[in-house]
């Protein structure tokens, strides 16, 4: 039975990747004593760290989806808290090339897939448009997004948990969530601290927004029926880094793949102007970063087709990311998923489930969400 000498908060947030940390500043508004947990000792230590830092435009998603309606919802509230608070950004623009005429038509149909979400600042390019924006690139056609931007997605999570601190908030790092349980009315969340002794805190609300962990996290949430605990699926993307002269002044995306596993090996660029090209999908078994340098021939063929020039040996291996998507191989793209009451049943329990791209972008939408569904209790 839950017992009045444990320690009390109104919420608790596991895990503090950047959805994470934009719903404890959101719900922060409304609650008192929030406090997020993370089993590393710092914020953003996976999924939200490894990426490509874009602010995606929402051009690729389907309509009436999480993933388009809180990309474009995000995009917009993300570029507007970067510009009030100095973090450093820029709507950089973004290319999708087509290389053939059958790419022609699958351009023509993410034109129409972002009009029907709401992206109407499209522009189709010809070949000798194309040339104009960007004289290096080969390419048949292309579509222009102006709204596609980067951002410095550490000083962004930082923000965010300041703002949360500002309101007492309290980041609790090397924490593990081991197990949670309703009693009477309040949340018993038990975890083993950084010495491995175990604690336990009693909340009255719970979120789990554990990123590559949720799935781990809901099976220890008593009462949580297992079908409701979709199967998740680690993707892993690498990416390689550039040492030479960067040559673009956009974003450079091939058409995506079909099976929307990923978006492509696309070139992308942080703020200093430093030139990346990633990632690749790579299903795996467990959590592994390892980059494989055997990679770099897949990579060299598949930017060789926009960027003909490329100095091959001034391409390195960088980093990887890992995606906790929400379908096997082969299948088709799955939406995120926010799980509430409504869904489980259980009281003041909210789980986020498959927030890979665009989750960045999303995340104060996806925040917003959370806290609609808190403030209407």
């Amino acid at each position: 039975m839950y017992t009045y000498a444990m320690d009390k908060v109104e919420a608790i947030v596991v895990g503090a990747g950047a959805v994470g940390l934009a719903i404890a500043r959101a719900i922060s508004s409304t609650l008192n004593d929030v406090v997020i947990i993370d089993q590393h000792s710092q914020f953003g230590s996976e999924t939200s760290s490894r990426n490509s830092e874009v602010i995606h435009a929402g051009i690729y998603y389907p309509n009436n989806t999480l993933k388009a309606e809180t990309c474009v919802r995000g995009k917009h509230l993300l570029y507007d808290y970067c510009q009030q608070f100095n973090i450093p950004h820029r709507a950089i623009g973004k290319l999708i090339i087509a290389f053939n005429p059958a790419e022609v038509q699958q351009l023509e149909t993410l034109h129409q897939q972002a009009l029907q979400n709401g992206v109407t600042d499209l522009q189709w390019l010809d070949a000798k448009q194309l040339k104009k924006y960007e004289p290096d690139l080969n390419g048949h056609a292309a579509l222009f997004s102006p709204s596609t931007g980067i951002l410095d997605s550490h000083t962004y999570m930082q923000t965010l948990l300041t703002h949360a601190q500002q309101r007492g908030t309290m980041f609790i790092g090397q924490t593990r969530f081991l197990h949670a349980s309703f009693q009477v009315n309040h949340w018993v969340v038990k975890f083993q601290n950084p010495d491995g002794s175990i604690g336990e805190i009693a909340s009255q609300w719970l979120i789990n927004s554990a990123g590559l962990g949720a799935q781990a996290c809901a099976q220890q949430i008593d009462g949580i029926t297992p079908s409701l605990i979709p199967p998740l699926y680690l993707c892993r993307g690498h990416y390689f880094t550039y040492s030479g002269r960067n040559p673009f002044k956009h974003l450079i995306y091939p058409v995506p793949e079909k099976n929307q596993t990923g978006l492509g090996i696309h070139s992308t660029q942080d703020l200093a102007g430093q030139l990346r090209f990633g990632p690749d999908s790579q299903y795996i078994e467990d959590l592994d970063y390892e980059v494989n340098s055997a990679l770099k021939a897949d990579f060299i063929d598949a930017i060789k087709r926009y960027w003909p020039k490329l100095d091959e040996d001034k391409l390195h291996a960088g980093y990887s990311g890992i995606r906790p998507k929400l379908q096997a191989p082969g299948d088709s793209s799955k939406d995120f998923i926010i799980q509430s009451s409504r869904e489980h049943g259980l009281p003041n329990l909210v789980q986020l489930f498959g927030i890979e791209s665009p989750g960045l972008t999303a995340s104060l939408a996806l925040a917003e969400r959370v806290h609609a569904l808190i403030a209407s209790k």
